[in-house]
């Protein structure tokens, strides 16, 4: 009877060190995978914080070259859907042609913006003024032109003499954003 009871106390006190191993073991994975899960993401954040600050430089970068003179030397627009019909259209105008008007553009430091046609007689026309700034890449703008309120983004490609610009919006008034807007615009130089 001694025995069983020896033997009775010694498999308790195995069974407990053997609960207690698993117990020990269960909180040793666990205190494990925490341990990765915060070395993850601390290095997530890390690379949040670098790339929003990489994003914020870009933004001041792209704030600091858009202001200047500007002169648009190529334009294209594609309309998958032209006012509402079953039929594409393309419009395209090459502004560096001879005797051609010019599209022109100036973005001032404080936020405001304005741009105009430019005829072969070096009249204006088509004047408008609005506002800007810029969030990455992108150049957005509010304005307004031939009686509409014109509020939509560029995404802005720095190029070797200036940038492309490229944008989709309802350029046909038809209520589809879909129209796609590529131009290549130059910096003009002050004399």
């Amino acid at each position: 009877m001694v025995t069983n009871i020896i033997s009775i106390k010694l498999e308790s006190i195995s069974n407990n060190s053997i609960k207690k191993n698993r117990t020990y073991s269960y909180f040793f994975i666990v205190l494990l995978i925490a341990i990765v899960f915060l070395f993850i993401s601390c290095d997530s954040f890390k690379k949040q914080s670098k790339n929003s600050s990489e994003s914020k430089s870009a933004q001041f970068l792209l704030q600091k070259f858009m202001i200047g003179d500007w002169e648009t030397s190529y334009i294209k627009i594609t309309y998958p859907t032209y006012k509402k019909s079953d039929s594409n259209y393309v419009f395209e105008d090459d502004f560096s042609k001879p005797n051609s008007g010019k599209a022109q553009s100036t973005y001032k430091e404080d936020g405001t913006f304005s741009a105009w046609f430019l005829l072969a007689n070096d009249k204006k026309v088509g004047e408008t003024s609005g506002v800007w700034k810029t969030k990455g890449d992108s150049l957005y703008v509010n304005y307004q032109y031939q009686g509409k309120q014109v509020k939509t983004f560029y995404t802005i490609t720095p190029t070797e003499n200036g940038f492309k610009g490229k944008v989709i919006y309802d350029w046909d008034n038809d209520s589809e954003f879909d129209d796609k807007l590529l131009m290549k615009t130059k910096r003009l130089t002050n004399n």
